[in-house]
């Protein structure tokens, strides 16, 4: 196999950073006037007649906060920017909180999400780590309003919408809110240093982990609003972008990564205690990649499965690619299993050869099964968060949140944060 797929090769690492300096180039037209985030194209043209949503102008903001660390060219600018606009026209200076997001003609798209206000968390922090302009002031008010108003205590998780003002709750309950919500959680602890959040991202974990060890290993998805898993959800829309019907490998292969970094922060001298959650991060991996992985004759990674993990979505996504090639190289890091370097490989090989697009630029962001472009999901390529991070979790710390560190290797292991 080509040195440039194996992990920990020079030509590995050169590989990583030529899609990386891709990436952040392809995106350099995202921001409106205002600041909030354009949907981009197959090439990187702004779709100005989707709305700007608050969740993509959030991993924006988080992207091009970690490239003005990394030092590239344009990314600071592209990170005011961004901030700018979940400080502006997608914030609700009423009702507290932010939209989900502004329509093409200014209108406000209605309602509060979770998923969104994690990602604003996710953003202030790495802007606040890059000295941009507002971000500390944003990580507060994202923080004060997500323990306000999604963060239930008693049952140690996060609910998933209210209607605009606060006042209406929906019944559903999600575990794509709550992941993000551990992401956005480290991130918050590394930064500010308040461990109340890395505590919290336990709590969430040990439920998620619970769920999982008694289904095998196949994570429940959605939840009624007293937390009872509904396994039939959506069976009749299987393809649903946000709430798919049956498990989700890549957010099995995603929790894994989550789970590992977790528990190498929370006990960075208790090999012990960190065990079995170490553990139970491998079971996900593995369950996740022996359902979706080359599951029905042709390469690639299935979008879902059914409660026995037979493919339903056969489509490949390529945030659950990205999210294979993190955990993998996380894994082999972490528990030193030559299982974890061969798939690291393979997912790299198939990066290359039917993920990346060579001429336009950025990764496909969804395949048939037989890996030909479409787009009834996931058109166009709407942002880089997952793909960006593929290129610097493999080579950065297992036990920090990836902009804490990127900020370190860029600064040789010596920023203080």
């Amino acid at each position: 196999m080509d040195k440039k797929y194996q992990i920990d090769t020079l030509e590995n690492k050169a590989f990583l950073e030529e899609i990386r300096s891709g990436l952040l180039k392809f995106g350099h037209r995202f921001p409106s006037e205002a600041g909030s985030s354009y949907y981009l194209g197959d090439d990187g043209t702004p779709w100005t007649d989707r709305p700007r949503e608050t969740w993509i102008t959030s991993r924006m903001a988080h992207v091009y906060s970690i490239g003005a660390l990394l030092g590239h060219e344009g990314s600071r600018g592209l990170a005011e920017a961004a901030i700018k606009g979940l400080l502006g026209e997608l914030r609700d200076g009423k009702n507290g909180g932010w939209y989900p997001g502004v329509t093409a003609k200014q209108e406000i798209l209605p309602g509060k999400q979770c998923y969104a206000h994690a990602f604003v968390i996710l953003a202030a922090s790495s802007a606040s780590l890059a000295g941009i302009p507002g971000a500390e002031e944003l990580l507060g008010e994202a923080l004060e309003v997500y323990d306000r108003h999604f963060w239930q205590e008693e049952e140690g998780l996060a609910c998933d919408t209210w209607n605009t003002e606060f006042t209406v709750l929906e019944d559903y309950r999600g575990l794509n809110a709550n992941m993000h919500s551990v992401e956005a959680f480290l991130a918050a602890a590394d930064v500010t240093k308040d461990e109340k959040y890395r505590e919290r991202a336990g709590r969430i974990i040990d439920r998620v982990i619970g769920w999982a060890s008694g289904n095998q290993w196949r994570i429940p998805e959605h939840f009624t609003k007293d937390w009872e898993a509904d396994l039939e959800c959506n069976r009749e829309h299987p393809a649903d972008p946000f709430k798919p019907y049956g498990a989700t490998p890549g957010h099995g292969i995603e929790w894994a990564r989550l789970i590992t970094q977790w528990a190498l922060s929370m006990y960075p001298q208790d090999r012990d205690a960190a065990l079995p959650y170490l553990m139970a991060a491998e079971e996900l991996y593995c369950r996740a990649v022996e359902d979706a992985w080359n599951a029905d004759g042709a390469p690639g990674l299935v979008y879902t499965t059914d409660w026995e993990g037979r493919p339903v979505v056969h489509d490949r996504m390529h945030w659950t690619l990205a999210e294979a090639v993190n955990t993998s190289a996380v894994l082999y890091r972490v528990v030193k299993k030559d299982r974890y370097a061969q798939d690291y490989a393979a997912f790299m090989e198939y990066l290359d050869g039917k993920v990346l697009d060579h001429e336009k630029g950025s990764w496909f962001h969804q395949l048939d099964r037989k890996n030909r472009l479409i787009g009834t999901v996931w058109p166009g390529k709407s942002d880089l968060y997952h793909a960006f991070q593929a290129t610097l979790i493999p080579y950065v710390r297992t036990d920090l949140s990836v902009a804490v560190a990127a900020a370190r290797n860029a600064d040789g292991g010596n920023r203080a944060v």
